[in-house]
């Protein structure tokens, strides 16, 4: 049996949790990759799978970026004298002068920046960060018209491969 090759959420994976839905309301213009400031508990809960980012993104105070909205969730061994909050705002770990660009970017009307994915490098978290701008309703249509051509394609290719 052939091994699955990709992004799946099994054991030994890279990836830890997806913002599937970034991809579908947003024009993705340039990515950075950001290190996390995580407690122990939140590493050992990654490593879990157990995080989520969903209505996540990243926001610039200070000449620092933080991660809003994620959540991870506590693992049931984890610390108990430890009062762990799933929705913290988490550190991310950039150079100035990648701070600097999201920082100017997300000033102008109708750009932010959202987290894609959280994944593995090394045994370190990581968050895949993407400068966005919103799409339009008919963007929307248009991106779904071509990813449901695509899947068809590969169906008619397979069924002619095969006979």
């Amino acid at each position: 049996m052939a091994t699955k090759k990709g992004n799946s959420k099994g054991p030994g994976s890279s990836v830890i949790a997806q913002n599937k839905k970034a991809r579908f309301e947003y024009h993705i213009d340039e990515t950075f990759e950001a290190g996390l400031a995580l407690a122990g508990w939140e590493v050992k809960s990654m490593r879990a799978g157990k995080a989520q980012l969903t209505d996540t993104y990243i926001l610039v105070r200070n000449g620092e970026a933080f991660l809003l909205g994620s959540h991870v969730m506590p693992l049931n061994t984890a610390s108990t004298h430890e009062i762990a909050d799933p929705t913290r705002t988490r550190k991310l770990l950039l150079h100035r002068k990648e701070i600097a660009k999201i920082f100017s970017v997300t000033q102008d009307k109708g750009h932010t920046c959202v987290p894609l994915k959280l994944y593995w490098k090394r045994n370190k978290v990581k968050c895949e960060l993407a400068l966005v701008t919103g799409k339009q309703l008919h963007d929307k249509r248009a991106t779904e018209k071509d990813r449901d051509w695509n899947r068809q394609k590969g169906r008619i290719m397979r069924e002619h491969t095969k006979a």
